[in-house]
Protein backbone atom coordinates (compact mmCIF):
# COMPACT_ATOMS: atom_id res chain seq x y z
CA UNK A 1 0.00 0.00 0.00
CA UNK A 2 1.29 3.38 -0.72
CA UNK A 3 1.98 5.75 2.69
CA UNK A 4 3.63 8.66 1.00
CA UNK A 5 3.75 10.64 -2.17
CA UNK A 6 5.29 13.07 -3.81
CA UNK A 7 5.27 15.49 -6.82
CA UNK A 8 7.92 17.11 -8.33
CA UNK A 9 7.61 19.93 -10.85
CA UNK A 10 10.60 21.14 -12.87
CA UNK A 11 9.74 25.23 -13.47
CA UNK A 12 11.82 27.61 -15.42
CA UNK A 13 10.72 31.09 -15.14
CA UNK A 14 6.92 30.06 -14.71
CA UNK A 15 6.06 32.86 -11.89
CA UNK A 16 2.76 33.50 -14.57
CA UNK A 17 2.09 29.87 -14.91
CA UNK A 18 3.15 27.84 -11.13
CA UNK A 19 0.04 28.66 -8.74
CA UNK A 20 -2.73 27.26 -11.14
CA UNK A 21 -0.25 24.24 -11.51
CA UNK A 22 0.52 23.91 -7.64
CA UNK A 23 -3.18 24.82 -6.67
CA UNK A 24 -4.34 21.53 -8.59
CA UNK A 25 -1.73 19.46 -7.31
CA UNK A 26 -2.12 20.48 -3.75
CA UNK A 27 -5.36 19.76 -4.60
CA UNK A 28 -5.09 16.37 -6.17
CA UNK A 29 -2.58 15.53 -3.43
CA UNK A 30 -4.81 16.17 -0.84
CA UNK A 31 -7.84 13.98 -1.95
CA UNK A 32 -5.08 10.85 -1.70
CA UNK A 33 -5.70 9.24 1.49
CA UNK A 34 -1.84 9.83 2.87
CA UNK A 35 -1.22 11.81 5.94
CA UNK A 36 -0.21 15.39 5.63
CA UNK A 37 3.08 14.87 6.89
CA UNK A 38 3.50 12.28 4.57
CA UNK A 39 2.50 14.39 1.34
CA UNK A 40 5.03 16.67 -0.63
CA UNK A 41 5.44 18.79 -3.47
CA UNK A 42 9.01 19.75 -4.91
CA UNK A 43 9.59 22.17 -7.32
CA UNK A 44 12.70 23.06 -9.21
CA UNK A 45 13.38 26.60 -10.24
CA UNK A 46 15.93 26.13 -13.49
CA UNK A 47 17.76 28.89 -13.95
CA UNK A 48 14.82 31.24 -13.09
CA UNK A 49 15.30 35.10 -13.42
CA UNK A 50 11.71 35.53 -12.08
CA UNK A 51 9.66 35.01 -9.25
CA UNK A 52 8.96 31.18 -9.26
CA UNK A 53 11.00 29.95 -6.08
CA UNK A 54 9.40 32.57 -4.41
CA UNK A 55 5.88 31.65 -5.30
CA UNK A 56 6.58 28.34 -4.50
CA UNK A 57 7.73 28.54 -1.54
CA UNK A 58 4.84 30.67 -0.59
CA UNK A 59 2.53 28.26 -1.66
CA UNK A 60 4.26 25.42 0.38
CA UNK A 61 6.18 23.34 -2.02
CA UNK A 62 9.58 22.22 -1.64
CA UNK A 63 11.63 24.30 -3.53
CA UNK A 64 15.20 23.27 -5.45
CA UNK A 65 17.25 26.07 -7.16
CA UNK A 66 19.65 25.01 -9.55
CA UNK A 67 20.99 26.43 -13.18
CA UNK A 68 20.57 23.23 -15.09
CA UNK A 69 18.65 24.91 -18.07
CA UNK A 70 17.45 21.32 -19.17
CA UNK A 71 14.91 19.26 -17.88
CA UNK A 72 16.05 16.10 -17.25
CA UNK A 73 18.54 17.23 -14.77
CA UNK A 74 15.55 19.24 -13.58
CA UNK A 75 13.30 16.42 -13.16
CA UNK A 76 16.01 14.24 -11.64
CA UNK A 77 17.25 16.35 -8.98
CA UNK A 78 13.70 16.90 -8.11
CA UNK A 79 13.19 13.16 -7.75
CA UNK A 80 16.21 13.04 -5.27
CA UNK A 81 14.84 15.61 -3.22
CA UNK A 82 11.60 14.17 -3.13
CA UNK A 83 12.85 10.62 -2.38
CA UNK A 84 14.97 12.21 0.77
CA UNK A 85 11.69 14.27 2.65
CA UNK A 86 10.12 10.80 1.63
CA UNK A 87 13.05 8.70 3.33
CA UNK A 88 11.15 7.19 6.10
CA UNK A 89 8.80 5.16 3.88
CA UNK A 90 10.16 2.01 2.37
CA UNK A 91 10.67 2.71 -1.09
CA UNK A 92 7.90 0.27 -2.01
CA UNK A 93 5.47 2.26 -0.54
CA UNK A 94 6.34 5.44 -2.01
CA UNK A 95 4.76 6.93 -4.83
CA UNK A 96 6.46 9.44 -6.71
CA UNK A 97 4.54 11.48 -9.69
CA UNK A 98 5.54 13.99 -11.68
CA UNK A 99 4.11 16.92 -13.87
CA UNK A 100 5.29 20.27 -15.53
CA UNK A 101 4.39 23.80 -14.43
CA UNK A 102 2.35 24.93 -17.52
CA UNK A 103 -0.30 22.17 -16.79
CA UNK A 104 -3.07 21.15 -15.10
CA UNK A 105 -3.48 18.11 -13.09
CA UNK A 106 -7.18 17.05 -12.35
CA UNK A 107 -8.68 16.38 -8.70
CA UNK A 108 -8.32 12.36 -9.23
CA UNK A 109 -4.92 12.31 -11.04
CA UNK A 110 -3.00 11.27 -7.57
CA UNK A 111 -5.98 9.40 -6.09
CA UNK A 112 -6.03 7.25 -9.47
CA UNK A 113 -2.26 7.01 -9.44
CA UNK A 114 -2.39 5.64 -5.96
CA UNK A 115 -5.32 3.51 -6.53
CA UNK A 116 -3.17 1.52 -9.28
CA UNK A 117 -0.56 1.31 -6.93
CA UNK A 118 -2.32 -0.56 -4.75
CA UNK A 119 -3.67 -2.93 -7.35
CA UNK A 120 -0.15 -3.90 -8.32
CA UNK A 121 0.91 -1.58 -11.15
CA UNK A 122 4.66 0.00 -10.79
CA UNK A 123 4.00 3.04 -12.72
CA UNK A 124 1.32 5.45 -14.37
CA UNK A 125 1.54 7.12 -17.84
CA UNK A 126 -1.53 9.18 -18.81
CA UNK A 127 -1.99 11.29 -21.57
CA UNK A 128 -2.42 15.41 -22.18
CA UNK A 129 -5.20 18.05 -23.38
CA UNK A 130 -4.30 21.37 -24.88
CA UNK A 131 -6.00 23.93 -22.55
CA UNK A 132 -6.07 26.75 -25.15
CA UNK A 133 -5.40 26.74 -28.62
CA UNK A 134 -5.18 30.63 -29.61
CA UNK A 135 -1.58 31.00 -29.51
CA UNK A 136 -1.58 28.75 -32.75
CA UNK A 137 -2.30 28.28 -36.31
CA UNK A 138 -5.97 27.90 -36.92
CA UNK A 139 -6.41 24.10 -37.78
CA UNK A 140 -3.64 23.09 -35.50
CA UNK A 141 -6.19 21.81 -32.54
CA UNK A 142 -7.50 19.54 -35.53
CA UNK A 143 -3.78 18.29 -36.75
CA UNK A 144 -3.48 17.15 -33.08
CA UNK A 145 -6.15 15.19 -32.65
CA UNK A 146 -5.69 13.09 -36.16
CA UNK A 147 -2.17 13.21 -34.68
CA UNK A 148 -2.37 11.67 -31.13
CA UNK A 149 -4.04 8.18 -30.27
CA UNK A 150 -6.04 8.01 -27.13
CA UNK A 151 -9.34 6.56 -27.66
CA UNK A 152 -10.76 4.02 -24.96
CA UNK A 153 -8.28 2.15 -23.36
CA UNK A 154 -4.30 2.31 -22.97
CA UNK A 155 -2.56 4.70 -25.52
CA UNK A 156 1.11 4.69 -26.52
CA UNK A 157 2.46 8.47 -25.24
CA UNK A 158 4.74 8.94 -22.77
CA UNK A 159 4.84 12.87 -21.04
CA UNK A 160 6.98 14.48 -18.28
CA UNK A 161 3.44 16.16 -17.46
CA UNK A 162 1.37 13.28 -16.32
CA UNK A 163 3.37 10.44 -15.19
CA UNK A 164 3.76 8.54 -11.71
CA UNK A 165 6.25 5.78 -10.41
CA UNK A 166 6.59 3.66 -7.60
CA UNK A 167 9.77 4.65 -5.69
CA UNK A 168 11.33 1.20 -5.48
CA UNK A 169 10.70 0.83 -9.54
CA UNK A 170 12.28 4.24 -9.91
CA UNK A 171 15.13 3.15 -8.31
CA UNK A 172 15.77 -0.05 -9.63
CA UNK A 173 15.13 1.56 -13.29
CA UNK A 174 18.29 4.37 -13.06
CA UNK A 175 15.90 6.96 -12.29
CA UNK A 176 15.54 10.07 -14.62
CA UNK A 177 18.78 10.53 -16.95
CA UNK A 178 20.26 13.85 -17.45
CA UNK A 179 18.84 14.25 -20.79
CA UNK A 180 18.00 17.51 -22.72
CA UNK A 181 14.88 15.90 -23.57
CA UNK A 182 12.59 13.10 -23.50
CA UNK A 183 13.92 12.02 -19.95
CA UNK A 184 10.42 10.49 -19.50
CA UNK A 185 10.87 8.26 -22.51
CA UNK A 186 13.67 7.09 -20.91
CA UNK A 187 12.68 6.07 -17.49
CA UNK A 188 9.57 4.46 -19.31
CA UNK A 189 11.70 2.35 -21.52
CA UNK A 190 13.89 1.39 -18.67
CA UNK A 191 10.84 0.85 -16.11
CA UNK A 192 9.66 -1.83 -19.15
CA UNK A 193 13.12 -3.30 -19.05
CA UNK A 194 13.05 -4.45 -15.89
CA UNK A 195 10.11 -6.15 -16.13
CA UNK A 196 7.65 -3.46 -14.02
CA UNK A 197 4.24 -3.09 -14.67
CA UNK A 198 2.98 0.11 -16.30
CA UNK A 199 -0.47 1.35 -16.81
CA UNK A 200 -1.38 3.50 -20.11
CA UNK A 201 -4.61 4.83 -19.02
CA UNK A 202 -6.70 7.09 -22.10
CA UNK A 203 -9.05 8.86 -19.59
CA UNK A 204 -6.57 10.06 -16.94
CA UNK A 205 -5.51 13.51 -18.74
CA UNK A 206 -3.33 16.64 -17.50
CA UNK A 207 -4.23 20.19 -19.72
CA UNK A 208 -1.09 21.34 -20.60
CA UNK A 209 0.30 24.57 -22.26
CA UNK A 210 -0.12 25.07 -26.43
CA UNK A 211 2.13 28.06 -26.07
CA UNK A 212 5.01 28.15 -29.13
CA UNK A 213 8.03 29.69 -26.81
CA UNK A 214 8.17 25.80 -25.30
CA UNK A 215 10.46 25.48 -22.13
CA UNK A 216 11.69 22.40 -22.62
CA UNK A 217 13.50 21.29 -26.06
CA UNK A 218 12.00 18.44 -28.29
CA UNK A 219 9.20 18.94 -25.63
CA UNK A 220 5.49 19.04 -26.27
CA UNK A 221 5.50 22.42 -27.37
CA UNK A 222 8.50 21.75 -30.27
CA UNK A 223 6.27 18.42 -31.10
CA UNK A 224 3.00 20.88 -31.67
CA UNK A 225 5.31 23.46 -33.73
CA UNK A 226 6.63 20.43 -36.14
CA UNK A 227 3.38 19.53 -36.80
CA UNK A 228 2.13 23.07 -37.96
CA UNK A 229 5.45 23.23 -39.76
CA UNK A 230 4.68 19.75 -41.41
CA UNK A 231 0.70 20.29 -42.30
CA UNK A 232 -1.24 22.98 -44.66
CA UNK A 233 -4.53 22.58 -45.77
CA UNK A 234 -8.00 24.44 -45.86
CA UNK A 235 -7.97 24.14 -42.07
CA UNK A 236 -4.33 25.34 -41.26
CA UNK A 237 -4.86 29.17 -41.73
CA UNK A 238 -1.74 28.45 -44.10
Amino acid sequence: MIRAAAVVIPAHNEAELLPSCLGAVAASLAACRIAPDRRRIVVVADACGDATAAIARAMGAHVVEVGHRSVGPARAEGMRRALALLGGCPAAEAWLATTDADSIVPLRWLPEQVRWADAGWDAVAGTVTVADWSQRPPGLAAVFARHYRSGPGEHPHVHGANLGVRASAYLASGGFRSLACSEDHSLVAALHAGGHRIRRPSDLSVRTSARPDSRARGGFGDLLTRLAGKWSGPDSGQ
